[in-house]
């Protein structure tokens, strides 16, 4: 293992040596980077083009001006020594430019990359044990549909339909959904949900019936307390959230027939909705340090009970206690999140219109940790989804044909044979050995993805890394976009070296040698 980290680290080094040389001569040699100087009427522009040659060493050629900043950019990679990118045309420091341009993307393709995992391997997981059903070839179409769409395209719909729409919806002063439309979306559910089950026509009809009276009872209800206007979850609705999440992971993780697993869920699932009632005074003085150590806290109470009341399957009852106690932490995080939403949405700076299109953040906008958290969302909202739509097709098809290719194996239908019930035989051997071609596309779609943010954040005008490479190349400004690919090669060759490494873990078989 040891010789085979230390080959990659090599080859990783050798890569960038390479594609950074030719990334950075094709940069500085596709402009001149003086020609906005050359074409100014300023009286002082001699004076200043010969100061940016001077400055830039732009009288350098290319390939020997890369040795100078190789030299500085080494300093990036190695401790103890300074780190060194240069300067941008106006003579900020690159590394001062990078951080917040790398924050604001590193939040946005974060959360669309865990978000398209959970729901891309959830739907495939599904459309694979209903091979064939409505669901499935519905997702199926779904897929392609969402693959074959541009990231640009995704933006602009989101823009015109969702943020556009809702907003001219909530500021109508009549936040009413109406009869009509609330009976499409308690129809739609019910046609999903009744897809989901399997069984006779009877047990779908059934179902059908079920959801769609409740979905359409429940957006009445909502609408009817004006809950889009003042939302909350309230203590009866975190007590239902709660009690679904408890047995939701419990019949997921363990089975009701783990008895310490279910008690252990239960136990958590109890400390968060005490924690509800208990921490309301604190969350009003709150700071994301303080959610943090509150988190880590929680997380480490719901650690010993599990370990207490483990038993001979300890760590599968830590596991689910764990899962339980840290969604139903977010649970009460996010109920303290919606009692901000009236004071964020009547804030002259908002005006009932929350869902933004541009920027990072609302201009001259002021408040405490929950308002400006609701306006880091609404900004990062349609960005994060249109980035999402872009992988979530991939990782649906990959889960399912790679579901139906283990369930085919003959150590499932050994599983089967011994009698395990058809949850431990998707959960404790399926889905792990699904999960490696996975790992390989997870490492694949980042760049995929930091790609796709080049024109997501343009659309949505978020100053991240692609704004900052898209500007530096337009100028032909060469360290900023140096930057840029130092960022993302690095970040590239580390995702697929974790995803070598994360074979050995999910396939005890594979020995690297």
């Amino acid at each position: 293992m040891l010789s085979f980290i230390v080959r990659r680290i090599l080859a990783s080094i050798l890569t960038l040596l390479v594609a950074s040389f030719i990334m950075y001569v094709l940069t500085a040699y596709s402009d001149n980077p003086l020609k906005d100087l050359q074409a100014s009427n300023a009286p002082n522009a001699q004076l200043l083009i010969a100061q940016r040659i001077e400055r830039l060493d732009l009288d350098v050629p290319p390939p020997l001006r890369w040795f100078g900043w190789l030299a500085g950019a080494a300093g990036c990679l190695t401790p103890f020594t300074p780190c060194d990118l240069g300067t941008d045309l106006n003579y900020a420091q690159v590394t001062q430019l990078l951080p917040p341009a790398a924050a604001s993307t590193v939040r946005l393709v974060a959360a669309s990359t865990i978000l398209a995992i959970i729901f891309g391997i959830i739907t495939g997981i599904v459309s694979a044990l209903r091979q064939y059903s409505a669901f499935d070839l519905g997702m199926t179409f779904v897929s392609f549909f969402l693959y074959s769409l541009p990231s640009f395209l995704a933006a602009v719909l989101l823009k015109e339909f969702v943020a556009i729409g809702f907003n001219d919806w909530l500021s109508s002063g009549d936040s009413s959904i109406g009869f009509i439309p609330t009976l499409v979306i308690a129809l739609v559910i019910a046609v999903i949900m009744q897809a989901l089950v399997a069984g006779s026509r009877r047990n779908r009809v059934i179902t059908f019936v079920i959801s769609g009276a409740a979905t359409f009872g429940m957006l009445y209800y909502l609408d009817a307390v004006n809950w889009f206007q003042q939302p909350g979850l309230g203590a009866v609705g975190l007590l239902l959230l709660i009690g679904g999440t408890v047995f939701g992971v419990t019949a997921v993780m363990a089975g009701f027939g783990n008895r310490r697993a279910l008690i252990g869920a239960i136990s958590a699932g109890v400390l968060a909705y005490v924690s509800y009632f208990v921490l309301q005074g604190l969350f009003d003085i709150s700071t994301v340090w303080t959610i943090g150590i509150l988190g880590l806290a929680t997380l480490a109470a719901c650690f010993v009970i599990g370990w207490v009341i483990g038993g001979n399957d300890r760590a599968q009852v830590v596991r689910t206690t764990m899962v339980v106690g840290a969604l139903s932490s977010l649970l009460v995080v996010a109920d303290r999140y919606l009692q901000a939403w009236p004071s964020y949405l009547t804030n002259p700076r908002i005006n009932n219109r929350p869902i933004a299109t541009v920027g990072e953040q609302t201009v001259g906008l002021s408040g405490d940790m929950w308002v400006m958290g609701i306006d880091t969302f609404t900004h990062f909202l349609l960005p994060t989804i249109s980035l999402t739509l872009i992988s979530f097709a991939g990782y649906t098809r990959y889960a399912r044909a790679g579901l139906l290719e283990v369930m085919n194996q003959d150590y499932i239908r050994t599983a089967r044979a011994k009698g395990l019930s058809e949850r431990v035989v998707i959960t404790r051997h399926a889905f792990r050995n699904m999960l490696i071609p996975i790992t390989t596309i997870v490492a694949a779609d980042i760049g995929a993805l930091l790609g796709g943010a080049l024109i997501t954040e343009r659309v949505f005008a978020i100053s991240g890394m692609g704004a900052l490479f898209n500007v530096a190349l337009d100028r032909v400004d060469v360290n900023p976009v140096m930057g840029y690919f130092l960022v993302i090669a690095i970040t590239a060759i580390l995702f697929n070296f974790i995803a070598d490494l994360s074979y050995a873990l999910l396939d005890p078989r594979v020995r690297v040698k």
